[in-house]
């Protein structure tokens, strides 16, 4: 096993899920991705065969399909795939965000009507939180939900939801009035993509990706009194079962992206010769690399502390080591990506060794699903007791 590939702390099942899906992700590949986003589809195929063999609902309970795993399994096959140059980014929603929430808050019907198919990759579900005037800020979210009979009524804008165009539904994050205080409480609720009132304009990226961004109106919608989500009373709890896969899901991203970055240039330093050794054997060269493979290898550890915290229900403890390991993964993919750039020198900007656009795609993970400022509030603040500055 190649040193920029190799697992840590990890089972004889987990190494044996890491092959298989590299296995996948190589006989897609970069190439594949990139012509997919330049011909502005969907890479279904891809999606199609890691649903046939069981990696998209890794993590879903055994009783609808999936593979009883957690987050620990699929930011493994999302990793891996990212490592082969070809991730899938609906995978961080559609399973680890909405999935979870609903095996673990959803109604019994619920369950039935959504988990076999997010599992067998058959249906999928986009996520709702982002607003432009709330930023990284959930308790500034707009989107309110009222009561209207049975029924509730949801008004509100959401801005950068992934794969609106091709999810089934979208799990959107509103606030409600609690009758008792009457301060506004988080809320998730199942929207239909057909829904009257529940409109979508792409936003129009500099980010190439299969995956297109999405500004979502919210008129006066209309949803049975069974889309909710959970217990209305439940707030942050059931919105954090969410985030803290995401962070995990994004960290895995950025870890399998910084990989394949790292292996390209390793690859590149190994043969290419200017003077008279390959340039991989000059320091200044060497060891930048070096460095960003022990970065990578930091960041996949905090990873995986989080999601055994995580999948063995210590939410308080995953919502720290989470946030740390999607701020670490990203610092790392980063700097891993820069290197290889730079390593590759003229060659890195080139579509031939296809690295030059990671350069914006490795910044995704700096700024969402927040941001390293926020989660750097975070850290201060709940870990260090630092007093707040807003």
């Amino acid at each position: 096993m190649s040193p920029v590939s190799s697992a840590t702390l990890e089972t004889e099942e987990h190494r044996v899920l890491r092959a298989a899906v590299a296995a996948l992700g190589q006989r897609y590949g970069r190439e594949y991705l990139a012509r997919i986003a330049r011909e502005g589809g969907h890479p279904e195929e891809l999606w199609a065969d890691a649903a046939k063999l069981g990696y998209l609902g890794v993590n879903l309970p055994e009783e609808y399909g999936g593979g009883g795993g957690g987050i620990a399994e699929l930011s493994i096959v999302l990793e891996e795939l990212g490592a082969a140059g070809s991730p899938l980014l609906m995978m961080v929603v559609s399973p680890a965000i909405c999935g979870t929430v609903i095996s673990r808050f959803g109604t019994a019907a619920q369950k039935q009507a959504w988990l076999p198919g997010l599992a067998d990759g058959s249906r999928t579900m986009a996520f709702g939180i982002t607003e432009p005037d709330a930023g990284s800020n959930s308790h500034r979210i707009t989107t309110t939900a009222r009561r209207e009979g049975s029924d509730w009524i949801l008004t509100g804008r959401k801005v950068f939801i992934s794969g609106v165009d091709i999810a089934d539904a979208t799990l959107i994050v509103g606030r409600t009035e609690d009758a008792r205080t009457g301060r506004l409480k988080p809320c998730l609720f199942i929207v239909p993509r057909d829904t009257p009132g529940f409109s979508r304009s792409v936003i129009d990226m500099e980010l190439q990706a299969a995956e297109k961004q999405f500004e979502l109106v919210l008129d006066e919608v209309r949803l049975p009194a069974d889309a909710l989500v959970g217990d209305e009373d439940a707030g942050l709890l059931q919105l954090f079962a969410g985030l803290n896969p995401e962070r995990i899901m994004t960290a895995a991203f950025a870890i399998g992206m910084g990989r394949y970055a790292l292996a390209k240039a390793v690859d590149y330093a190994k043969t290419r010769q200017v003077w008279k050794e390959p340039i991989g054997a000059h320091q200044a060269l060497a060891h930048p690399l070096a460095q960003a493979h022990i970065e990578l290898e930091l960041a996949r550890l905090m990873m995986q502390k989080a999601a055994h915290l995580y999948d063995s229900g210590d939410d308080m403890a995953a919502g720290e080591a989470a946030n740390m390991a999607k701020y670490a993964a990203a610092e790392a993919c980063v700097r891993a990506v820069d290197q290889a750039v730079h390593t590759l020198g003229g060659n890195g900007l080139t579509r031939e060794y296809g690295l030059a656009a990671l350069i914006t795609a490795s910044r995704v993970a700096r700024i969402a699903p927040v941001s390293r400022e926020m989660i750097l509030n975070f850290v201060s603040h709940q870990t260090l007791g630092l007093p707040k500055s807003y």
